[in-house]
């Protein structure tokens, strides 16, 4: 049975994201290392800093000492300090959003990207534009950042966290081939959001799923 680490920064994306890994990958161990004061220092500092990187890459590195045979960085945020991480972990890491970026990348020219904080926008739409490039291609990046929907969610009101989501979701959609949204904790507005703007909405947790199957199929 192989071992998955699920590495995240919030409580709230473990339970419905081991549900979508199971499903694909029933006989697979899981393991998750949450640490729910990560994306709020993440947030406080307006990015990731030194500090947080070094924290990250020890949890890479506890995890790869557990055994893991596949790290999973589940924060959209942080997730450029996976680059770090390759480095210095024999155990493969993957982002979750690498496979929704190439999906996106791979399929449409001009690309929309919604988020709910600016400190996960920037990261998705320079991995989308990576993932573009090592296609050949060139994309068009239109970011769609839904101000206070995080706070809303976190807060407690998640009906104004999805019509924030939906309101620039559907403005985008005026002007993009797809949609991709930036933070796994996004899923739940995927299908009702594809259905109003009427263009292919992305989220990173099935498609990631998928992905980690078709690794541990080939092998690794």
């Amino acid at each position: 049975m192989k071992k998955l680490v699920g590495i995240y920064t919030g409580q709230g994306l473990a339970e419905p994201l081991q549900k979508l890994i199971r499903a694909e990958i029933p006989d697979i161990r899981l393991v998750n290392m949450i640490d729910d004061g990560l994306i709020h220092d993440v947030i406080n500092a307006g990015g990731v800093t030194k500090a947080i990187a070094a924290r990250l890459v020890q949890y890479y590195q506890i995890a790869a000492a557990s055994g893991a045979d596949l790290i999973l960085n589940t924060c959209s945020s942080v997730g450029e300090v996976v680059e770090l991480g390759r480095q210095l972990v024999d155990v493969p890491i993957v982002r979750i959003d690498e496979p929704m970026a190439y999906h996106a990348a791979a399929n449409c020219y001009r690309i929309g990207v919604v988020a709910t904080l600016p400190t996960t926008l920037r990261p998705t739409a320079r991995l989308v534009q990576a993932q573009a490039q090592a296609l050949g291609k060139e994309v068009t990046i239109v970011d769609g950042l839904a101000e206070g929907a995080y706070q809303a969610l976190i807060s407690g009101r998640a009906e104004e966290h999805d019509q924030r989501i939906m309101d620039v979701g559907r403005r985008l959609a005026k002007d993009v081939d797809c949609i991709v949204l930036a933070q796994a904790s996004m899923m739940r507005m995927q299908k009702e959001l594809e259905e109003a703007a009427a263009i292919p909405v992305l989220s990173s947790p099935p498609l990631c799923a998928a992905y980690l199957k078709a690794m541990l199929e080939r092998g690794i």
